[in-house]
């Protein structure tokens, strides 16, 4: 499942689900549209997306290993 900053934002469709698996993130982000410049926000935008590409877990891992603890 895609994260909410995965979505393609210049797709309106992509938008719409974005919008319907997400309705209280997209509302806040609507809020902060609203409050601040367009520069703020594209900064705040573009952190948060960065943010969330370092927690997501590593899932293309090819080569299974046994870890031991001695």
């Amino acid at each position: 499942m895609k994260s909410f900053f995965e979505f393609n934002r210049n797709s309106p469709e992509e938008r719409q689900e974005r919008n319907k698996l997400y309705p209280e993130l997209a509302k806040f982000h609507i809020a902060l549209r609203e409050e601040m410049s367009e520069e703020e926000y594209q900064a705040y935008y573009t952190s948060e997306q960065e943010s969330s590409k370092s927690s997501r877990p590593i899932l293309y891992q090819t080569k299974h290993q046994w870890i031991s603890a001695y």
